[in-house]
């Protein structure tokens, strides 16, 4: 069977692009979406229930969604090590932590005034959002 010039060169190339692809790995994890927004959603968590005396976090599901996210990682590509030390860099911790409070900013949370931060947090419970999903109220 002959193959044409554009027939060999096309799947010389095609190789090319899934070798590439495949050696390439996963793109940086602070360019990573989901483990950004869950890693945000708990930072923004644990300012609500350091800051209003209602709220509390569900330890059980906190800890679970961390031991998902690692299992998320792992699954992109990502090393236990990289997850582990991009948890861990302060750089990336300040620049999450920075995130969830204009987040919380954003949504009514006021400096100096704790009932605001208990408003949004219970805002969050009810609506059930990522944030929401790791806290309780005693209200």
């Amino acid at each position: 069977m002959r193959f044409g010039l554009a027939t060999v060169i096309w799947a010389a190339l095609a190789g090319i692009t899934l070798a590439t692809s495949a050696f390439a790995g996963p793109v940086p994890m602070a360019q990573n979406a989901h483990i950004n927004d869950e890693l945000r959603a708990g930072f923004a968590g644990d300012v609500l229930r350091n800051t209003c005396p209602t709220i509390s976090a569900r330890m059980l599901v906190v800890m679970g969604r961390l031991w998902d996210l690692k299992s998320y990682a792992e699954d992109q590509g990502y090393t236990a090590e990289d997850y582990d030390a991009f948890r861990n860099d302060p750089v990336q911790k300040k620049r999450l932590k920075d995130e969830a409070a204009a987040y919380l900013a954003a949504a009514g949370a006021k400096p100096d005034d704790v009932e605001s931060y208990c408003a949004v947090g219970e805002a969050e419970i009810a609506q059930k959002t990522p944030i929401g999903t790791l806290l309780r109220s005693s209200r």
